[in-house]
């Protein structure tokens, strides 16, 4: 029997036609690039890094021979954890959360020294560097308590390390200090220590506080006696001159009324004048 059935075949000149807007198609997807928003587009040609970057937006490129690597210049949040010594000699370990970023300019340059495992290859060896120098400087407690001041170091010396690559540090956030169980209880105990000295330390304060109270309460009182003891003596004295001058009264009355002594004889006078 006879195959009667027969093959669909397209005109030549059709699959021509189609071939050529299918390559063509494929020539123009490689030709287009589009450089998204918060990147830079490092443009490698051959294997070579080229000098000038695109920007974000839409971009033509050489079909097959250009390509092009997108680099983030936005912001980007790194968390490290790492360890370190302090001043005195107490192990640190530490978790960091840096902000950085990419300088657009020199995204080209980043990728082409380093590639796109920049962060790892140039950030976090020196988040370790400088946290290590940092943290000498302070013992392990005052590394609770200077927080900000190693925050603030921390970003100082990372720009310092990385703004010559084209990375920039716009800020670190200490996550957490913790240390070895043996300096947590000793720091437990100092910190019970203080508070019973300063417990001790109010308790002398109010004791000499009351010691000079009742000092003072003693000083007015012997001053309120010392006064009524004056107007008593005084009054005393008074009293003894007038009992004085009684002992010595002959019981005669005065011959002359006034402010006179009482006690002045009138009688010689009164005889003077006798006819």
């Amino acid at each position: 029997m006879k195959n009667t059935e027969k093959k669909f075949k397209l005109p030549k000149g059709i699959a021509v036609g189609a071939a050529i807007v299918i390559v063509a198609l494929i020539v123009v997807a490689n030709a287009l690039v589009i450089v998204q928003p918060g990147h830079t587009g490092v443009v490698v040609t051959l294997g070579k890094v080229n000098d000038n970057v695109m920007q974000e937006g839409i971009h033509l490129k050489i079909p097959f021979v250009q390509d092009v690597v997108q680099i983030s210049n936005r912001i980007v949040k790194l968390q490290v954890d790492t360890e370190a010594f302090s001043s005195d000699l107490q192990t640190v370990s530490t978790t960091l959360a840096i902000n950085y970023r990419v300088d657009s300019a020199k995204s080209y340059s980043i990728y082409k020294n380093i590639g796109a495992s920049y962060e790892d290859v140039l950030v976090v060896p020196a988040v370790n560097e400088v946290l290590k120098a940092i943290t000498a400087k302070y013992t392990a407690e005052q590394s609770v308590t200077n927080r900000a001041l190693i925050s603030d170091g921390l970003v100082e010396g990372l720009n310092e390390k990385l703004n010559e690559a084209g990375l920039y540090v716009t800020d670190v956030n200490i996550i957490n200090f913790d240390f070895s169980e043996a300096f947590i209880t000793a720091i437990e105990e100092k910190q019970v220590a203080q508070q019973q000295l300063l417990k001790a330390e109010t308790e002398k304060q109010t004791a000499i506080t009351n010691a000079e109270a009742e000092a003072e309460a003693i000083r007015i009182r012997a001053e309120a006696e010392a006064a009524a003891n004056k107007v008593l003596t005084e009054s005393l004295s008074e009293l003894i001159l007038e009992y004085n001058k009684l002992e010595k009264w002959n019981g005669e009355l005065p011959m002359v009324t006034g402010d006179a002594d009482p006690f002045i004889s009138l009688d010689g006078l009164k005889d003077d004048k006798t006819p």
